[in-house]
């Protein structure tokens, strides 16, 4: 065992540290690593129904303020659809008949697929995703309260369409009732393809132009009479979501509806409107996480 250095005055020597080892400074305490800090909890997630119910009425007002100038616009486009076409179809034929409700649902079409594509491309592009991210609330919330208000603003227009065009054609009244069912399906049907385009559109410009492009096919496929149409615009024609709530009216208009096939026509409609809404949120999910 050897014994420690020491200096001349008999004082132990100065210890020296091997290379790359650090000697504390005389008197100092060595520093405690600082605890590990855990993040602040957030905030509990929202249910889904007041989630979807705060969103619904946030947006429509919202949409409220900013949308009634093209609704009217909306409205008046399927008036005068109707008032060309009554020049080369005879009142109270089934061609009436189409031509009315394809103008009727054209009002739907209008608000919730191309204003809605509009809206979620421009939400997507100025980064309004990342708000509502952070908000404590349900993706489907987000989705299905944005397309119920834009459905639901479509209703005095969709109401006053139905009524001049029953007026203009010599359409019984009796049953527009049924708009109470076609709107909000025909409705939750086309708003859910608007948000899904608006959301898998990777710029803005091309969201506003498939918005646009759905618009006219509901029109071209909606208002002309399906008489005339070839195989594969039928073919066409069957896959776009509102044609059923477009079918589910017209049948409503015959001196004698055939029930059963309306209530077909609206389940269809229905169905399309649950597959649109969810692709939406997927497309919202996806989008939210880029």
């Amino acid at each position: 065992m050897t014994a420690p250095e020491t200096t001349a005055g008999g004082l132990p020597a100065p210890r020296t540290a091997p290379a790359g080892e650090a000697v504390p400074a005389a008197g100092s305490v060595p520093a405690e690593e600082p605890a590990p800090r855990t993040p602040a909890p957030l905030a509990p997630r929202t249910a889904l129904r007041p989630a979807l119910a705060a969103v619904y009425r946030a947006q429509l007002s919202r949409v409220r303020v900013s949308r009634i100038p093209l609704l009217f616009v909306a409205t008046f486009q399927s008036v005068g659809i109707m008032v060309l076409m009554r020049g080369v179809v005879d009142a109270g034929s089934p061609e009436a008949r189409a031509v009315v409700a394809g103008s009727t649902v054209l009002v739907v079409a209008f608000v919730a697929l191309n204003l809605l594509a509009q809206y979620f491309g421009r939400l997507r592009a100025h980064g309004g995703l990342d708000h509502y991210a952070t908000l404590p609330v349900p993706p489907a919330a987000v989705v299905l309260g944005a397309a119920g208000a834009y459905a639901s603003f479509t209703v005095p227009g969709t109401v006053v369409t139905g009524i001049v065009g029953s007026v203009l054609f010599g359409l019984p009244l009796a049953h527009l009732w049924t708009l109470l069912l076609v709107i909000p399906l025909a409705g939750a049907a086309l708003a859910g393809l608007g948000a899904a385009l608006g959301l898998l559109a990777p710029r803005q410009e091309l969201a506003t132009l498939l918005g646009q492009l759905g618009m006219s096919a509901a029109l071209l496929l909606g208002v002309i009479p399906a008489s005339g149409m070839p195989a594969p615009v039928l073919l066409l024609r069957g896959l776009l979501p509102s044609t059923y709530g477009v079918e589910a009216l017209a049948r409503t208009f015959a001196p004698h509806p055939d029930w059963a096939a309306v209530a077909a026509d609206l389940g269809i409609c229905a169905g399309a409107g649950v597959a649109a809404l969810a692709a939406a949120t997927w497309a919202y999910r996806r989008a939210a996480v880029r």
